[in-house]
């Protein structure tokens, strides 16, 4: 009994191994979805009611006594 456990254990494990990672279309799309988040994060970050309270909290940090 242990030994044919042990043997689809293996098989299992073997055909697991076999499709580990992604192809080149994959790693296109990933990019592809991580500059089109960037991209929003940054159009996020300049506009102008964002850019003004990061202002407002960089001013308040460098007013602050210690």
């Amino acid at each position: 009994m242990r030994k044919k456990a042990r043997t689809m254990w293996v098989l299992l494990h073997e055909r697991c191994r076999r499709d580990a990672g992604m192809v080149t279309s994959e790693y296109a799309m990933g990019i592809i979805a991580a500059v089109g988040f960037a991209l929003l994060l940054y159009e996020v970050v300049t506009s102008g009611q964002v850019k003004a309270e990061l202002q407002t909290i960089v001013k308040r940090a460098l007013s602050a006594r210690m």
